[in-house]
C-alpha cells in the first residue's frame, strides 16, 4: 500500500477488511473457498474432477524426475529464466563486474523486480533475437533475457559511472517507445502491452519514491534496496517479502476493485466468497507480486538473511497452472465453446479459473509430495511450481494445441498474466 493509500486507509472504517486482503492467507483462503464450491458443484463456470488430478500429479512427478533425478528442485524464480544451457548469464555478469555484498543485493533487487514486472504474457508472435549468445526466444524466457540485457545496457540508471542499477529517475523516464527498442519491437515483431510494460516501470520509479524508508540507501532510490532493508533481520518469513511488497508497491498495478478508493492490485470478484465487510466478493491473487517474492528469496539468501515458512506464500494464479488442471481434465468449463472466446482478466470466468489454480496447486503439491516420498521441508511449494507444474502446464499445452497457448483465451494487458 501506498504511502497515500496508508493514508487513505487509516481514515476508512474498512481498514481491517483491506488488511485481510493484503496476505497470502487471505489468497490461500479465499481461493480454497472457490475451490469447496466446485467440489459441491455450485460454481457457474466450471466443473472440478478431483479424480483427474492423479495425472496432472504424474506429469509433475514426470517432469521432476526428468529435470531433477537427485530432487533437488530449485525455487521457481525469475532466476531460472537467466540460466540457458547450463550457463548463467546473470552470474557470469556480476563475476565480471565484481559486485558482491550490499551493492549486488540492490543490483539483484533492481533485475528481479523490472524482470518481474515486465513477464506478463508476451504473445504468440514476439522473439527476441539476443546478439551475444544467438539464442531467439519468446514468451517468459525471451521476456527475462531481454529484461536482462535493457538492464546491463545503463538503460535503467540515472548514474552513467553505474550501469547495473535502476533507480527511480531512469525508471520515471523509460518511455514505450525505449522500451520496444529494447525488446525489438516491430509491426513484424509485435509485443503484447508495451505500453502498459513501460508504465509499470513509470509507475515503479514513482512509487519507490513514496517510501524511502525501504527504498532509498547510500543516496539513491532504487526498488533493489528492498533487500537491504529486508536483510537488516537476521531472519524473516517468506510472507514478510510479500507483505513489504503490497505495502509498498501496489499503487503500481491498475486496480479496478477498491475499498473506500484504495486500490488491491491484483484482486477480482466471485460470488462464492462471502464477507459481512467491505471484503465481500473479494479474491486476491497478488500473482507478480508472489512470483516477485519467491525472485527475491534467493538474493536474501545469499546477503545472509535466513528465509523460512516458504509455503506461507501460495502457488501462482497464471495460465501454465491453470493449464495444467484444465488440459488434465481437474478442470472443465461447463460450456466448452467459452474457451475460445476472449476474457478479460477481470471477467468473474477468468478469476473463478485462477482462484481454483491456486487452491489446487497446494493439492497437487502434496500428492507429488507423497508420491516421492518426501515432505515440505524437503520439498516446498516453490520447488514444486519450478519442477513442475508450470513446465508440466507448458509441454501438455503444446501437445494438445500448435504454438502451446493456453486452453482458455485472455485479453491480456501485460499487468496480471
Amino acid at each position: 500500500m501506498t504511502a497515500g493509500a496508508r493514508q487513505t486507509a487509516a481514515a476508512d472504517p474498512s481498514v481491517a477488511a483491506i488488511r485481510d486482503l493484503m496476505t497470502p492467507e487471505a489468497v490461500r483462503t479465499r481461493c480454497g473457498e472457490i475451490l469447496a464450491a466446485g467440489l459441491a458443484g455450485d460454481l457457474t463456470w466450471f466443473d472440478v474432477d478431483r479424480a483427474r488430478l492423479e495425472d496432472a500429479t504424474t506429469r509433475v512427478v514426470g517432469e521432476i524426475r526428468s529435470h531433477y533425478p537427485a530432487l533437488d528442485v530449485p525455487f521457481h524464480s525469475r532466476w531460472r529464466h537467466f540460466e540457458f544451457g547450463g550457463a548463467d548469464l546473470w552470474a557470469a555478469r556480476v563475476a565480471r563486474a565484481g559486485l558482491d555484498g550490499k551493492d549486488l543485493a540492490a543490483a539483484a533487487g533492481d533485475l528481479a523486480i523490472v524482470s518481474v514486472l515486465l513477464d506478463a504474457g508476451a504473445g504468440p508472435d514476439w522473439i527476441y533475437t539476443d546478439a551475444e549468445t544467438g539464442l531467439r526466444l519468446g514468451r517468459s524466457e525471451g521476456l527475462a533475457l531481454a529484461s536482462l540485457r535493457l538492464f546491463e545496457s545503463g538503460a535503467l540508471s540515472a548514474s552513467p559511472d553505474d550501469a547495473l542499477r535502476a533507480d527511480s529517475e531512469a525508471l520515471k523516464a523509460l518511455t514505450p517507445d525505449r522500451l520496444g527498442a529494447a525488446f525489438q519491437v516491430t509491426p513484424a515483431n509485435p509485443l503484447v502491452g508495451l505500453e502498459q510494460r513501460a508504465g509499470l516501470l513509470q509507475k515503479l520509479g514513482q512509487d519507490i519514491a513514496k517510501s524511502p524508508e525501504v527504498f532509498s540507501a547510500n543516496g539513491a532510490l532504487r526498488p533493489g534496496n528492498i533487500l537491504l532493508w529486508l536483510g537488516e533481520r537476521q531472519t524473516i518469513q517468506a510472507c514478510d517479502i510479500l507483505l513489504t511488497l503490497l505495502d509498498t508497491l501496489t499503487g503500481i498495478w491498475p486496480s479496478p476493485v477498491r475499498i473506500g478508493g484504495v486500490p488491491l492490485g491484483d484482486v477480482g470478484r466471485h460470488p462464492a466468497v462471502s464477507r459481512n465487510d467491505a471484503s465481500d466478493g473479494i479474491v486476491p491473487f497478488h500473482k507478480l507480486s508472489q512470483w516477485l517474492s519467491y525472485s527475491l528469496i534467493e538474493p536474501l539468501q545469499q546477503a545472509g538473511t535466513t528465509v523460512t515458512d516458504l509455503d506461507g506464500l501460495t502457488g501462482l494464479a497464471e495460465y501454465r497452472n491453470g493449464g495444467l488442471f484444465v488440459d488434465t481434465g481437474v478442470l472443465s468449463l461447463k460450456d466448452p465453446a467459452l474457451a475460445a472466446q476472449p476474457h478479460a482478466p477481470s471477467s468473474e470466468l477468468i478469476v473463478e479459473w485462477r482462484a481454483l489454480t491456486v487452491a489446487l496447486l497446494d493439492r497437487v503439491a502434496d500428492d507429488v509430495r507423497a508420491v516421492l516420498g518426501v515432505d515440505a521441508r524437503a520439498l516446498p511449494l516453490a520447488s514444486v511450481l519450478q519442477g513442475g507444474t508450470w513446465s508440466a502446464g507448458r509441454r501438455v499445452a503444446a501437445e494438445l494445441r500448435d504454438g502451446g497457448g493456453p486452453p482458455i483465451t485472455i485479453q491480456s494487458d501485460a499487468t496480471v498474466f
